[in-house]
Formats: C-alpha cells, structure tokens, sequence
C-alpha cells in the first residue's frame, strides 16, 4: 500500500502501517516512509 511522503515529494511504499482513526470517524492510515522514514498518512482503510 502506497501514501504520499511529504519529504520525498512522491508515493511511496508505507512501512509499519497503523490503522488509525480520525475525529470525524473516517478511517486513516499512518505509518512511515521505506526511503526517508518520515512520517506518512493516507485517509481510506489499507487494502
């Protein structure tokens, strides 16, 4: 599964992946980035 990496600029593979979810109930993945390891977050369910 891919998310945006702000530090990259580009999608990139998410490592860890944590499903999360969001104040308005939606749900939301965060994990980190395989090349930098900053911080990524994509909103949907991990398929």
């Amino acid at each position: 599964m891919e998310a945006y990496c702000l530090k990259c600029r580009a999608s990139r593979e998410v490592k860890n992946p944590e499903e999360v979810v969001l104040k308005n109930g939606r749900p939301a993945t965060r994990g980190s980035c395989t090349v930098c390891d900053a911080s990524v977050f994509r909103i949907g369910k991990s398929s």
